[in-house]
């Protein structure tokens, strides 16, 4: 049997770690498959993301952290192992426009994705059939001002009884409260056009047109208290000109939308996003 494993590892740079990380991997009769690292030199921390596999005994992740302890200590690491062979549970989250959903479920139906979707939630009924068709519960969970407290407690529990792994906001038009960012720090991804702050609110493809714009883009972050400021995972952009109409403008920026999105979750399920600070590293 062959199973592959992700080791990431972050500390402050000095010499030997390579060697080190490299050391144990061999002991353990470890394949090295792919290895990427980075020196942050303003920060002085480094980074190091290594793909490994294993033949014959196969051990838990338990096992690698604790072996991996020593070492880890010795280099005041914050380390993490990863078995490939488990997918992470993702949690979906989408209100009306479908266009990022609708990406994502045929990506994964068609084996491009490797997560689980145990939910699909909503505060609409408008994906229901959609996601029901695809064998996914879906939980409508229906918000106002006056709800959105206990919508959010909602939210929450299902997170936790699902044993929910990251959670993808899909076009999700709610603002997440600090409580919810808080508890999903790190394991929250949202999607938003490349227009903000310049055009805010209603009808921002409109307002480009108006203004002219020459790029249609988006970004794919994690989310945090600061509204739609989060760790930047990637982004992309389309040009544009004159003669697209508003209605191409928003056919456009839903096709980049849907692609960063698949991006981010990919490379983040992949265990190749790493948080430093207010940024990533994103390993290649």
């Amino acid at each position: 049997m062959r199973r592959d494993y992700i080791l990431i590892v972050q500390c402050p740079d000095r010499r030997g770690i390579v060697a080190a990380v490299s050391s144990f991997l061999s002991q353990k009769h470890a394949n090295i498959v792919e290895a990427s690292q980075f020196m942050d030199e303003a920060a002085g921390q480094f980074y190091m993301r290594a793909r490994f596999s294993l033949d014959g005994h196969l051990p838990t992740i338990t096992e690698l952290e604790n072996g991996f302890c020593e070492i880890g200590e010795c280099f005041s690491m914050r380390w993490e192992f990863h078995d490939l062979a488990i997918k992470p549970r993702v949690l979906i989250a989408v209100s009306k426009i479908p266009h990022c959903l609708t990406d994502l479920l045929g990506r994964w139906r068609a084996g491009l994705l490797p997560i689980e979707i145990p939910a699909v939630i909503s505060n609409h009924e408008d994906m229901r059939a959609f996601v029901e068709w695809h064998n996914i519960p879906y939980y409508c969970l229906p918000v106002t001002a006056a709800t959105k407290t206990g919508q959010e407690d909602t939210f929450a529990r299902l997170v936790d009884d699902l044993d929910i792994d990251l959670v993808v906001l899909a076009r999700y038009m709610q603002v997440l409260s600090s409580r919810l960012c808080a508890r999903l720090a790190g394991k929250c991804i949202n999607i938003h056009h490349s227009f903000l702050p310049s055009f805010k609110g209603a009808g921002p493809y409109s307002q480009a047109h108006k203004r002219g714009v020459k790029l249609i883009g988006a970004t794919a972050h994690y989310v945090t208290m600061d509204l739609d400021e989060g760790p930047i995972i990637e982004q992309d952009v389309q040009r544009v000109t004159h003669a697209h109409t508003p209605a191409d403008l928003v056919r456009i920026g839903r096709d980049v939308e849907s692609v960063v999105l698949a991006r981010a979750l990919t490379w983040h399920v992949e265990r190749r996003v790493v948080l430093n600070g207010d940024k990533t590293v994103v390993f290649p």
